[in-house]
Parts: structure tokens; sequence; C-alpha cells
């Protein structure tokens, strides 16, 4: 390791102080990471100089043999560079585009009369290609709607000239239902074909607008022209445009042409949307899946979209709308970061797309393959709650008491992050007087573990209690006495701010509101919360409604409120007949009520309590 470590130094002492990309390389020479810098020297070195947090990020620093530098010009031929090196290479540590998809193109072959051709594939055959497209069954609903406007050849027949004057073809079926002109047997001028066809193109970038623009014009050459027929043609064409461009999404008319991104980050993969925006209209929208491998910062991540997303569609762009501001700059694009107005609804709308697709993905993921969707969770929080093992099992504690009376606590059970109600347990405080929470729990927690000791049961690996410092440290006190502290790990959750508090260590953590392990934290917190409130509800129900009934031997606390319903209050029962409290309660425990009352004398009501 020493001959490794010296070998390293030497090679961070030569790094140059400029742009561009380093990789790096373990002991066999395979790589490992590819990374880029304003300042190459003071990036490297920071891997060798600085603590760090994550644990993949210490594994790649201890596995670094060598250390491999390119210098470039700008930061932004370093995130090309670094962009088209992952690709190629795909090294362990980096991000990891999640998308395996074959986006569609349109072909416009290079030929006389050209063709216009769904494809997933790019030949280098000189013809051009328009797209990628994000959606195949949008892209078809256009092409539909282009065949309708205008009618253009789907044969593979060669129509040369010399061809077409040899008279070799006959018109199709395409011809006769109006779908094409039959440019074959020489009805259609090549011009005015080519003329449909820029206008096809068009529409195929999304420049509704333009072609709205020249058909309009064209409409009142034919009416200038007296020809009405041609006219009527051309503004039926202009109303099935306008109805089309009512199907996009409409922003401000004034953003003419803009790329909007927006992000949703979770704790392992950031999703990146991106709004293609035409002449006021959201005419292409896609979100992306950026895999963290190394808890790379959003702005790194979104550096990375950006450069994946415009080279994916070839964009040319001038004015990119962003949530927040990047570091590298992008040769003659306009960085936008908007605070108020319509470009910044556009990104939080952008932003709630990425949000909803992981959301989305998530359920997916669940429903396809639980037990690696719940393994995922348990590993995330594992890694966030500085456990050793998963925590398969969770254990949550509650307490309830209203001014110190009727005290109790709730246990509830989380089993691989979803609740296991068969486990959940009600505690009647026993040896607390008085509104003392702390007391309560420390005596909930010692009678809980040192039972579960005991009889040998199923321990968790988790115990959550509900409340700050005060709380744990009751908590604590309790699980020292049964001898579990070290064995499994404790959290405290405060409420306020959601802060998750250890033993020991005075500040609290933090974790990120999004995330997975936060929100099972909350659900099993609320059901503790839940059910040692039901639980204390029907405590305090029982103790109001005892009355002198509760002294009748056979009489539960049940036909009790079943007397007490009917009659209103125990006078009204003392003056009932035998016959009337049998058809509320039967015939054998209405002789156990009229005679207790009977024995009892006066017949006065000592209890008037009435229920409302």
């Amino acid at each position: 390791m020493a001959e490794i470590a010296s070998h390293i130094n030497a090679i961070l002492k030569s790094i140059p102080e400029e742009p561009g990309i380093y990789q790096y390389y373990d002991l066999d020479g395979k790589i490992l990471y590819v990374g880029k810098a304003k300042n190459l020297r003071k990036r490297v070195n920071s891997y060798f100089t600085k603590e760090h947090d994550n644990g993949r990020l210490r594994i790649l620093v201890r596995k670094i043999h060598d250390i491999k530098t390119i210098k470039v010009s700008t930061e932004m031929d370093a995130l090309l560079l670094e962009n088209n090196l992952i690709k190629t290479l795909q090294p362990r540590y980096n991000i990891n585009l999640k998308d395996d998809k074959t986006y569609p193109w349109v072909c416009i072959k290079k030929e006389r009369f050209p063709r216009v051709i769904y494809t997933r594939k790019k030949i280098k055959d000189g013809s051009d290609y328009l797209g990628p497209f994000a959606s195949a069954y949008s892209l078809k609903t256009l092409l539909d709607f282009i065949r309708e406007l205008y009618p253009l050849r789907t044969c593979s027949l060669d129509l040369s000239e010399k061809n077409i004057q040899a008279k070799k073809f006959r018109p199709c079926l395409e011809y006769h239902i109006g779908r094409c002109k039959a440019p074959c047997v020489a009805n259609q001028e090549e011009q005015e074909y080519n003329e449909n066809m820029a206008q096809v193109k068009h529409l195929l970038k999304g420049n509704i607008t333009t072609v709205i623009r020249s058909l309009k014009e064209k409409m009142n050459a034919h009416s200038e022209h007296m020809e009405f027929e041609l006219a009527q043609v051309v503004k039926e064409k202009l109303a099935a445009l306008e109805k089309f461009q009512g199907r996009s999404l409409v922003v401000n008319p004034s953003i003419e042409d803009a790329e909007v991104f927006g992000m949703y980050s979770s704790p392992v993969s950031a999703f990146v949307n991106y709004f293609k925006v035409k002449d006021g209209a959201v005419i292409q929208g896609l979100t992306i899946e950026l895999q963290k491998k190394l808890d790379e910062s959003d702005t790194e991540l979104l550096e990375f979209a950006i450069l994946e997303l415009r080279q994916r569609f070839q964009s040319t762009t001038r004015e990119i709308i962003l949530p927040f501001e990047i570091s590298v700059q992008f040769p003659g694009v306009e960085v936008v970061v908007p605070k108020i107005g319509d470009k910044k609804k556009l990104v939080e709308l952008s932003g709630k797309n990425a949000e909803n697709y992981a959301k989305e993905k998530e359920k997916q993921q669940a429903l396809i393959d639980p037990d690696k969707n719940t393994n995922r969770i348990m590993q995330q929080m594992m890694k966030d709650l500085r456990m050793k093992e998963e925590p398969r099992r969770i254990d949550c504690f509650d307490n309830s008491n209203i001014q110190g009376a009727h005290a109790v606590s709730a246990m509830t059970v989380f089993v691989n992050g979803k609740p296991a109600k068969k486990e959940y347990r009600h505690y009647n405080v026993k040896t607390v007087e008085g509104p003392d929470d702390f007391a309560t729990m420390e005596e909930v927690i010692f009678r809980r573990y040192s039972r579960v000791v005991e009889e040998q049961e199923g321990m968790p690996q988790l115990i959550v209690i509900d409340g700050g410092k005060g709380q744990l440290g009751a908590a604590i006190n309790s699980l020292e006495k049964v001898g579990l502290m070290g064995k499994v790990t404790v959290i405290g959750i405060a409420k306020r701010l959601e802060e998750i508090y250890f033993p020991g260590d005075p500040l609290p953590l933090y974790i990120d509101k999004r995330s997975e392990t936060l929100r099972i934290l909350q659900h099993i917190r609320d059901e503790a919360h839940r059910f040692g409130i039901t639980h204390h509800r029907s405590k305090r129900s029982r103790e109001t409604i005892k009355t002198e009934l509760s002294g009748i031997k056979g009489i539960s606390d049940v036909t009790s409120q079943k007397l007490l319903i009917h009659f209103k209050s125990v006078k009204g029962i003392k003056e009932a007949t035998l016959e009337e409290l049998e058809q509320v309660i039967g015939k054998s425990k209405a002789g156990l009520v009229w005679n207790y009352f009977k024995e009892s004398g006066d017949g006065k009501a000592q209890d008037e309590q009435i229920l409302v």
C-alpha cells in the first residue's frame, strides 16, 4: 500500500491546474471513474485530502491505482468529453443513465418525390432524419395528421423523370382514395410536391405557426385570383392545423423557441424532465433517470442531463430555462433561471412531471417485483440511519394521557417496511402517577423488552421513540437495564421538524423530506399515535360510563351502555318495569337488574348521568 500511495502522490503533484477530465484506474488497469473539473489539480487532490461520508466514495479512493488526465480549453469541452467517455467506457462508479429505449425518427428519403418514413434506425444514405421523438404514439398521430393534410406518396417506385415519361407505372389505390396525387403518372408537379414537403418539415420540427402563416398567404392569393375552390381547400387545412395546435400545452406565445429542464432528486436517482417549447406551445416532452453512484450534486446531474438531451435531439435552441444555476456555459446559449412569471411556472411544471415520473416508476417496481423493492428500501433505511443491519422489524412507542389521567402507551410494529397489525400492543401504565412522559416511556420500554429477553422473542433491528432527547434518554435507561443497549438501534423522532436523535449525539439528523426512510418513520409514528389515541379514548369512555349499574354482578359495561342509551338515565332504569327491561337486555339480565334495585330500597338514582 505504501508503494501505491507514493505512486499516487507523484501523480497528484504533476496534475495541471487547468480544465479537463480525469480518469481513475484500479490495480488491473480497469477504469473506475471519469470526471470533469475546472481545475484538475484541486479537484483530483480533494479525493485524497478530504474525509468522505459516502461509503462508495471511500471504496473508490482505496481502489485507485493510477490517474490519467486530459486537458481541454473550457469546462464545456470537459463536459462533452466526460459525457462521451462515460458512454463509451461505462465506468462502474459513474452516473448511470437508466435509458434502454431506441427513440423513433422521421426519415425523409433522398429521392425524387421523397417519402416520409417512420423508423428507429438511422442509416447514412444521404436522407434527412428529423427527431428523435420521445413518444412513438405522438409521432404516429402527427404523421397521420400530416398525411391527411398533404397527399404524399408511400410507394417505393423509382420516380425518375425518364420512368414517368416512359409511362412505366399506373396509379394505385392510394390515388383512388385521395391520399396521393399520383406523381408516378405525372399528375403532380415536382415543385408543388416539394412545397408540400417543406411544410411537412416545418410541422415535424414544431413550426406550426410558420406553416399557418404560409397557408394563409396561399389562401389569400387564391382568393385574389378568384380561385375560390382552391382557397376553400387551403382554408380547411388551416382549420385542421389550428385544431391540432390546440391539443398542445399552450404557454406564453412570447416564448418562441426554448428548452425547459425540470428536476426531481431522490436519494438514489435523479429524474430530469425535458420540454421543447416552440411558438408558445410545448411540442415535445421526455423524462430520463440518472442513477447516482457517488452522491453527485444536483448541479452535476443536471449539467450531464442537459448535454445528453441536447445531443440526443440535435438541439440548436438558443435559450434554456432551468430551476437553478449551473456552472457550465453552453456556447451561444442563454441560460435563464426565472424567479416569477410564465417561465417560472413552466419550470415548476417540468419539475412536477419529473416527480410524477419517479413516483409512477416506484409504484410499478413495487408491483412488478415487491421483494426487490423492499430490499431496496431496507438498504436505503440502513444507510440513512447509520445501521449495521437492515431494519426488517421496527418497533415504535408513543404515550397518550390527558392531564395525567388514563395514561397509556402504544407499540406499533412494521415488518419489511409495512404495518404488522397483529403485533401491535397497548400498555396501561402501572407505576407512574401524574403527567410524566419520560417515566411512562421508561416503564413501558422496560416491560416490553424484559419480556422479550425472558421469553426469547424476536428482537427488532430498530426501535423508534416518538419524542425528542428526553423520551429517547428514558428509553435508553430501560434498554441498559435489560442489557440490550448497543445490540439494537434506537432513535427518537421529534414531531416539530422531524429531527432524528441518536443516543449520545446532541445534534439531530435531518433526513431528506422526500426520502422513503422518513416516509416509513412518519408512517409508523403516526400509526403509534393513532393506535394509542384509540385505546386512550376507549379507556376514557369506559371510565365515563361507570354508573351504579357497574356494581351489579353479571352486568357488563356493554349491557350498562345499552340500558343507559334506551332509558336515558339510571333513574329511568329504576323506574322501568321488568317487561321493559327484558325487551332491551333479555330475561336473564333483566332479572338481575330488577332484583338489584328492588333489594336496594328507595329506588332513587344515585347516579343521574345522562347520555347525550
